[in-house]
C-alpha cells in the first residue's frame, strides 16, 4: 500500500512537554506506513534532535514564531499551505496554540483530507485581558469546525473546551502523555546528580523544571525558596530552564540574599539525572494542560508539591501522591513543602503511591503511541469509505 503523507506542525521546538512528546511520537511511528514531515520555527533547542530522526523531513520556517506578528503570521500561513500542497499532505496534526490555528487554517485551505489538533493547554486562560481571552476562544471555535479530532491530554482540557463551545463532544479524544518511566528510575545516579549540582550529602534539594515565562510563575519559586530558607538554612533550590524572565529571577535572587542557595542550571537535556538528585519537586504554574514535568518527577520517585491547575489533579491526588495548593498561594505551598522536607517518611509514602499511578497503562509511552496510531488508522479508513 502507498504510504500516507503525515505533517506535524508545532510553533517552536523548545525544551517543553509538548515538543518532547511530539518527537517521541515521530521517532516511534512506522516509517513503512507514513512519510513524516515536521513544520516548525527556524530555531529551537530540540532542532538537532529532530534533525537526527531517521526518515523525518524537517521544514524550518522563515516566518513562524510564538509572538503575534500579523505580517509574519500571514506569511507563515501561506508557507504552510504551500508546503501541504507541494508534498500532497493527507493528514495534518497540529500541536501548540499558534501552530494549531495557522496549521489548521492552511490545511482547510489546502483541502487536506484529515486534520487533527492536540491541546497541550488551551491558548486562552484566566490571567489574560478579557478581549484577548475571547479572541482566542473565537479562533479555537472557528478551527474546531474543520478539525476531525481534538486530542486532549487531560479531562480538564476537554471540559474547558466544551464549556467554551469549542467543537462537539464526539470530536474529543483523551490521549495522555506517555513516558518511559524506567529511564527515570536509576537510583544509582543520585551521587552523580548531586555532584553535578554541587550538593553535599546533608543538603535538602528542592527543584523545578520549567520555562521562565509567566505561565510557570518561576518568581513564586524564588519567593518560596526565601521562606523555606528560614526553617531549612541548608536547603538548596534547583531551577532548570530558561526564558524571558531570567533577568528578573536573577535580580530577585540577589534581593532575597539567595546567592548560593538557588542553582540555575539553564536548559538541561538529561532531566532524569537532575531529578535523581532532588528530595522534593515543586511546580508553581498558574495554568496548565497536563505538565509532563509532574509525570517525570513522579516516575523519578520525587515527592512533589504542585499548584492545582489544569489536569494536575488528575494524577496528583492531594495528600496521597503529592500536595496540591492554589496557584499563587505561596503560604500554603510553604507549609506543605516544610512538611515534606521535615519527614522522609511522608516523602517515601508519596513516592510509593506516585509510582503506582504513573505505572498505569494510560501513562506508558507505548500506550500514547498505540492510541495515536490507531486514531490515524481508523480515521483514514473512514475517510476512504466516506
Amino acid at each position: 500500500m502507498p504510504k500516507i503523507n503525515l505533517l506535524y506542525v508545532i510553533t517552536k521546538l523548545e525544551l517543553g512537554g509538548a515538543q518532547k512528546q511530539l518527537l517521541s511520537l515521530i521517532s516511534n511511528l512506522d516509517k513503512k506506513k507514513y512519510n513524516i514531515f515536521l513544520f516548525t520555527a527556524g530555531d529551537g533547542l530540540l532542532i538537532p534532535e529532530a534533525s537526527a530522526i531517521a526518515g523525518l523531513i524537517l521544514k524550518k520556517s522563515k516566518f513562524l514564531e510564538r509572538s503575534i506578528n500579523p505580517l509574519k503570521d500571514i506569511l507563515a500561513l501561506v508557507e504552510i499551505y504551500c508546503f501541504i500542497k507541494k508534498n500532497r499532505i493527507q493528514i495534518v496534526h497540529t500541536h501548540s496554540s499558534k501552530a494549531g490555528i495557522l496549521g489548521r487554517l492552511a490545511a482547510k485551505l489546502a483541502k487536506t483530507p484529515l486534520v487533527m489538533h492536540t491541546v497541550h493547554g488551551w491558548s486562552f486562560n484566566d490571567y489574560q485581558p478579557r478581549g484577548i481571552h475571547y479572541f482566542y476562544v473565537f479562533l479555537e471555535k472557528i478551527c474546531a469546525a474543520f478539525t476531525n479530532k481534538i486530542i486532549v491530554v487531560s479531562g480538564f482540557d476537554q471540559d474547558k473546551g466544551l464549556k467554551n463551545s469549542i467543537g462537539e463532544k464526539n470530536q474529543y479524544v483523551l490521549i495522555r502523555y506517555g513516558i518511559d518511566a524506567r529511564s527515570f528510575q536509576d537510583a544509582g545516579r543520585r551521587n552523580e546528580a548531586r555532584k553535578f549540582l554541587g550538593l553535599t550529602d546533608a543538603d535538602l534539594a528542592v527543584g523545578m523544571v520549567a520555562c521562565f515565562k509567566p505561565q510557570k510563575a518561576p518568581l513564586d519559586f524564588i519567593e518560596l525558596a526565601s521562606r523555606i530558607k528560614r526553617d531549612f538554612p541548608d536547603a538548596k533550590f534547583v531551577l532548570v530552564g530558561d526564558g524571558g524572565l531570567r533577568k528578573r529571577i536573577i535580580a530577585r535572587i540577589k534581593q532575597l540574599n539567595l546567592d548560593g542557595q538557588v542553582i540555575l542550571t539553564g536548559w538541561h537535556h538529561d532531566i532524569p539525572l537532575i531529578l535523581s538528585g532532588l528530595d522534593a519537586f515543586v511546580l508553581t504554574s498558574l495554568w496548565e494542560g497536563l505538565p509532563i514535568a509532574v509525570l517525570e518527577a513522579m516516575a523519578a520517585g520525587v515527592a512533589l508539591v504542585a499548584t492545582d491547575t489544569g489536569g494536575i489533579g488528575e494524577v496528583v491526588i492531594n495528600d496521597k501522591t503529592g500536595y496540591l495548593v492554589k496557584p499563587q498561594d505561596i503560604s500554603s505551598m510553604q507549609n506543605r513543602l516544610k512538611g515534606l522536607l521535615g519527614s522522609s517518611q511522608k516523602r517515601n509514602e508519596f513516592v510509593r503511591q506516585s509510582r503506582e499511578v504513573i505505572g498505569r497503562e494510560e501513562f506508558l509511552l507505548s500506550s500514547m503511541l498505540k492510541n495515536t496510531t490507531e486514531l490515524y488508522s481508523n480515521l483514514w479508513e473512514e475517510s476512504k469509505n466516506a
